[in-house]
């Protein structure tokens, strides 16, 4: 049975590219996957294994960046049929015109990585930092100020070294766009601190400082708690860690020659007619719709 390689779905992982593993679970002849069959559906879109045929692919495609959206999995189940959908809990019923009888049900599970802290400093404030991150959900990387490389798609950098090497950790964190950037300090040293920053005002205000939310919080464990409280806070209100992947899942067509829903992007089969860019589920309509366009101008 056609099944990802490992070594794919290891890289991916390690490099912290969210996918979706998509695995038939049961398969109705006619059709050409197999209980069993998987593949890997990247956030662009791209589909690497085997889980049927172009038609189903479209489907697939399409349901898998929703998967990524809600970071929920769903059972996929593909019928023949006029074009139409039924969605229960945790289920979807696509009907394909394009499928040549036959059923087939595809659990899509989404792959995220953990959202990446960077942690600044080995006081005792970072310590307790780094102890609580794993149990909230985070994927830690502690560093001193010298060495920390924030990225543009880490979830917060929090610096708690107490005077050691603040302001380079900072300025990185500013210059990635780090959503969620914090510093450790009394209201007077913050501020100085803050003010020492050659960034711009607006900068300069993305910068937690004191960091944390008001609690009374005293001992490091507590201040640690506190700093959560508000980095929680935060990424529920002002962003969203997958936000190219949503983007990307609202982002779907019509196929003009079946009438299905297809993900409008570069690894979808299309054509360019009239100045606009038109998407198809597989080749045939694709086919199709070249030989004749003028008949399907006014679908989609």
């Amino acid at each position: 049975m056609p099944t990802v390689h490992p070594t794919l779905e290891r890289l991916l992982t390690e490099r912290r590219e969210p996918f979706v593993r998509a695995t038939v679970v049961r398969a109705a002849r006619p059709t050409s996957a197999h209980a069993g069959d998987t593949a890997l559906v990247r956030a662009t879109g791209e589909i690497d294994g085997f889980v049927g045929g172009t038609c189903v692919e479209a489907s697939v495609r399409l349901y898998s960046l929703q998967v990524l959206e809600s970071r929920q999995p769903l059972l996929l189940k593909v019928v023949s049929g006029v074009p139409s959908s039924v969605v229960e809990d945790g289920a979807v019923e696509v009907s394909n015109p394009c499928v040549s009888g036959g059923a087939i049900e595809i659990f899509l599970e989404p792959r995220i990585p953990l959202p990446r802290l960077v942690v600044v400093g080995s006081t005792p404030d970072a310590e307790a930092l780094a102890a609580l991150a794993p149990l909230i959900g985070f994927d830690l990387v502690q560093t001193d100020g010298a060495s920390a490389a924030p990225e543009a798609g880490d979830a917060a950098l929090i610096v708690a070294s107490h005077g050691r090497d603040e302001e380079p950790a900072l300025l990185a964190a500013l210059a990635a766009g780090v959503p969620y950037v914090a510093l450790v300090a009394s209201p007077k040293r913050g501020a100085a601190v803050l003010a020492s920053l050659d960034v711009s005002p607006g900068q300069r205000a993305r910068v937690f400082s004191p960091a944390g939310l008001d609690l009374g919080a005293r001992t490091p464990g507590e201040i640690a708690v506190s700093i959560f409280a508000q980095l929680v806070q935060e990424r529920a209100g002002r962003w969203h860690p997958l936000a190219a992947v949503v983007e990307a899942a609202a982002a779907t067509a019509i196929d003009p020659v079946c009438g299905m829903s297809v993900a409008a992007l570069p690894t979808s089969l299309q054509v360019e007619h009239n100045g606009q860019t038109v998407y198809f589920c597989a080749a045939g309509c694709r086919t199709a719709f070249l030989a004749n366009p003028e008949r399907y101008a006014t679908a989609g």
